[in-house]
């Protein structure tokens, strides 16, 4: 017989989750805030993409394409890529998601690293698996770590290129070296989201490994560079028998229409995603110099955040510097979850609130 104490419950594992928790917004009493701390693009979206939600608003009484034509078409053109290959989703999360969901289970487990994004862990433990975490060196993926890691339960290796919150990021010739040596039965996953940033000549995003192999997928994301954050748009680019699995189990409609017409005007306008790849590496440049010369340690990065590590020093912690910066409405991720205790992620923002950032941290830094 039921009581009034006893309730549905979990399957086990679930509760033993930490859930995500996304940069903070807001800071209290400050009149002016800038928000640094989500890795969003300061350009905004292409207004072509912009134009293309507003006539998508005027049919909201219909139903989305299921198959994101359009989007994927675009996707495809784009990048010169076979449309088959390609499926979209309510960003990248939820691809990494149904990849955990459609390869994994109790039993298995799927290797993460150090300092990967945070989701990888949550959605290998929302199927049922273990995530097994490898050291990274200096902040960097450590291939070597990874393959040690590998046993028989291994069925997945995540692994985030660039890297977040690092912005490090591994050259291609590793990625082979890492593919090659896997077992042909596990899937390497390439979380490509801010490979539109890089400007390396030794860097790959994935696709060429994709086309050459059947146990390795490619991930990317709309809400970086694109500036569609707020649509949710991701997208997979996988060998055709995944992509026919992830299908089974997507939801019919799992993207709306007004992502699926804007995604598509966005990636069209490789002119404006082109200035915003100018626009990042002139202030990567400037802020890694101008943050290292007011005695901070700032990791290497190639993407559009740099990854600020701060003294161990009574007063001068990266805690401490967080509230000050909050105070001044200047708002930076703080990346404790990610095994980074006395860091600040700072994404690279408008002109004025790079500057403020700069001179905030040099009055920190110049306390007492």
């Amino acid at each position: 017989m039921s009581t009034d104490l006893e309730s549905p419950s979990p399957r086990a594992g679930i509760l033993d989750i930490a859930a995500y928790v996304p940069g903070k917004e807001h800071a209290p009493g400050v009149a002016k805030v800038y928000k640094l701390s989500s890795n969003e693009t300061p350009l905004g979206a292409s207004p072509k993409a912009i134009e293309a939600f507003g006539r998508a608003a005027g049919q909201l009484e219909r139903y989305p394409d299921g198959q994101a034509i359009e989007l994927r078409e675009a996707i495809a053109a784009v990048h010169g890529l076979n449309i088959a290959n390609i499926l979209c989703g309510n960003g990248s999360d939820e691809l990494l998601g149904l990849l955990c969901h459609v390869y994994l289970g109790p039993g298995d487990e799927a290797i993460i690293t150090e300092h990967g994004f945070l989701v990888y862990r949550i959605q290998i433990m929302a199927a049922g698996a273990a995530p097994v975490t490898v050291p990274e060196t200096e902040h960097r993926v450590d291939v070597d770590a990874i393959l040690a890691a590998v046993t028989p339960k291994t069925k997945m290796v995540f692994i985030a290129n660039p890297g977040n919150p690092t912005g490090t990021y591994v050259p291609v010739a590793e990625i082979r070296r890492l593919q090659a040596a896997l077992p042909k039965s596990v899937l390497l996953v390439l979380d490509a989201a801010y490979a539109e940033y890089v400007r390396r000549n030794d860097y790959e995003a994935g696709i060429e490994l994709v086309s050459a192999n059947r146990n390795v997928v490619m991930t990317r994301t709309f809400s970086k560079i694109y500036g569609l954050a707020a649509l949710r748009i991701g997208w997979i680019y996988a060998p055709p028998a995944i992509i026919d699995a992830l299908n089974r189990v997507r939801g019919p409609f799992n993207m709306n229409a007004p992502a699926i017409a804007a995604g598509a005007a966005a990636i069209r306008d490789q002119a404006f995603a082109a200035d915003a790849v100018e626009y990042n590496l002139r202030w990567l440049g400037r802020l890694t110099a101008e943050l290292e010369a007011i005695g901070l340690t700032v990791t290497p990065s190639v993407a559009n955040f740099v990854l600020i590590h701060f003294p161990d020093e009574d007063g001068r912690r990266a805690a401490e510097a967080d509230d000050f910066l909050t105070a001044r409405g200047l708002i930076l991720r703080a990346v404790r979850g990610y095994g980074l205790p006395n860091a600040l992620r700072l994404s690279i923002g408008p002109e004025e609130a790079n500057l403020a950032v700069v001179a905030a941290l040099a009055e920190f830094m110049g306390r007492g």
